[in-house]
This record gives C-alpha cells, structure tokens and sequence, in this order.
C-alpha cells in the first residue's frame, strides 16, 4: 500500500514522499497513524541545519564522532523526519496474529508517516492502556527520556530539584520529580511555559532572563543550601553552568539536554570545582546500570502510559497546536521562528 511521509530535504526545507509500504508478513500488522508529535529539541535541529550529524557522523565500534567519510555525503534527506513521537491505530492484521485486533492503538515511534508496519509482538507490547486519550500516545518515548533523566538523577522524598528547561521534556521532567517525592524549582525563560509549570505543580518558578542571578535565588528559596539536584534538559550551555551553580555541596547535575556547538558559557573551574559536583549523562539510548536487571525502555513506556491513565501524568495538557500533516511546514516554520507561544505541536494525520 502506498502511503506518506514527510523528509527534511535541506536546511529549513521538508518534502512529502511517496512510499510503499510492504506487504504484510503472517506475522504482522499495519497500523494507520493518527498523531505524530513534533521535538522541538532534537528534530528541530535538523531542520535548521545545526545538528552534528550534519557534519560529522557516529562510529558505533569507537563510540567517537568522526568527519563524514566522503565530501558529498550528507545528513539529508532526513527520511520521516527523525519524528519519535508517534501512535497509530491498527488496521490491517497478517493472518498469523495473534492478542492483537483491529482498532488497537498502538505508540512507537516511526516518523512522520501515514501509515506503518511493525510485528505483532511489537503491536502488543505497545498497546496504549483503555482508557488513555490517543494523543497521549506520543509521549513513549519523549516521557521514556524525561523517566531516564529521573532515574540518573536517583531524587529522595524531601529534596529539591531545580529543573532547567521548562519545554515539553522539561514539564513531564518536573512533574515525575514531583511525583518522586521532591519540591521543584522550574527554571525557563518564557513566562508561557512557566505558567503550565505553576499549574502541574511546580512549587516555584523562575524566569531567567528576568532575574539577575538565577542561583542566587535558587539559594534563597532553599535557606541558603541550595537545590540538591539540578536536570538540565534545555541544551543550553548557559543553563548547564547554572545548573552546576544551584547546588549544595556535593549536589548532583543530570544533562538530558541536546547541546548544540561549544559550551562557551560553560565554567568548570569556578563551583564544579570547588563545590564537589557530579554530572551525570542521561542519554535514552542508556539506562543507569545499577538499574538495567530491573529497568528497561519497555518498562519506562509502559510506566508513563500507566501514570497518565491514572491521571498522576499529565501529558495531553501539554499539547498546544494540532495541525494537518499537510500544514506539517508551516508548523515547523513557526515553530523556528517562535512566530507564536507554543508547547507541543501534533501533526494529526
């Protein structure tokens, strides 16, 4: 069956592409995508054209970032636009299938595509609780990460966390803090998303391009302590430094962030040198590893799915804009250019 997606072709440059999607196995199923949910983070880098795969590329053997082998190869097309927060429907079943039916609802991730094809473990696995709102569905794997960064960040009833990033990997971060048992400074520069911050249960917030000293204040909110561990999650250099500069001694910082050049704003000699600081990598391709023979991505799926069907897990709230697939470039458009206040934006299909 034919069916379509939507590519980054160039910097700041999308195409809809015609694809055909295989014929179905016994043991599969085709599943007809409803939402897909648009990064601003990661997938917005694409589009502008900073990302570095743009320049370089990753050797899984090494593990380093290497120049692209050849002049002319490129990052682009990025096919389906490295889209990660997707859920369908099931519409079509391969004669084998088994535990999974027609009208299921499913969430993965696939890009943005109209139609998709997995296994029937797969659809299985991932069946979407009864009772979840579907557009909940496209927060597996973005609530996967913010679950991961909680995980490394190992919060104890009673602790304060200041939360650096306040987009929508920064609001599920805040509110599984809070739900982990600690109060939460929410840190951001847009009194937009500082107000759905303040309204999912944020004890404080601040707007850092308002305030003169953002760990100052922190260390007031605190009597003087200071937070006890700190999630960077916006990918700003500058907000990484102030991270590291709220904490008590000997506090820890998780970076979920997805850093783009250097880090000029970036002082390790000043208070991660002489306030004992750890930093802490949280990356979703990775799980802690004193928690990997309990914990699984799996597990973290299904562990946000579960919390928002209990209604402990906001996540529809985070969605502001919904737009056809066939407005996906406007949306992006907007969204580059912060032509208007935005939370989430859905491509509904």
């Amino acid at each position: 069956m034919a069916a379509q997606r939507l590519d980054f072709i160039a910097p700041r440059e999308v195409a809809w592409v015609e694809i055909e999607e295989p014929a179905l196995q016994a043991d599969e199923v085709r599943l007809s995508t409803l939402y897909s949910g648009i990064s601003a983070g990661t997938q917005l880098t694409a589009y502008r054209g900073v990302n570095p795969f743009v320049q370089k590329q990753f050797n899984g053997e090494s593990r380093l970032f290497e120049p692209r082998e050849h002049s002319e190869s490129s990052l682009y097309p990025v096919r389906g636009c490295w889209g990660y927060e997707e859920v369908g429907v099931v519409t079509e079943l391969g004669s084998g299938v088994k535990g999974v039916k027609e009208g299921d609802v499913v969430y993965g991730t696939w890009g943005h595509k109209s139609a998709h094809t997995v296994s029937a473990d797969f659809a299985h696995d991932h069946k979407l609780p009864e009772g979840v709102d579907p557009l909940a569905g496209i927060y597996s794997q973005m609530g996967a990460i913010a679950l991961n960064a909680i995980l490394d960040a190992d919060i104890h009833i009673g602790e304060t966390v200041a939360v650096f990033g306040q987009g929508v990997p920064g609001q599920l971060v805040a509110q599984l803090a809070r739900l982990n048992g600690a109060d939460v400074i929410a840190i951001d520069l847009d009194d937009y998303r500082l107000g759905f911050s303040q309204k999912l249960g944020a004890a404080h917030t601040i707007n850092s391009r308002q305030t003169d000293d953002v760990s100052k204040r922190i260390k007031e909110l605190t009597g003087g302590k200071g937070a006890d561990v700190a999630i960077e999650i916006s990918g700003a250099a500058g907000a990484l430094h102030e991270a590291i500069r709220c904490l008590a001694y000997n506090g820890r910082v998780v970076t979920a962030g997805f850093y783009q050049g250097g880090a000029k704003d970036l002082y390790l000699g000043e208070e991660f040198h002489h306030n004992r600081i750890s930093l802490i990598g949280s990356q979703i391709s990775g799980i802690n590893p004193q928690l990997t023979h309990r914990w699984d991505r799996l597990r973290m799926e299904r562990t946000i799915m579960e919390l928002a069907r209990a209604g402990r897990l906001k996540l529809t709230d985070l969605v502001t804009h919904q737009v056809a697939f066939e407005q996906a470039d406007a949306a992006y458009r907007m969204l580059d250019t912060n032509a208007e206040p935005v939370l989430q934006v859905v491509i509904k299909f």
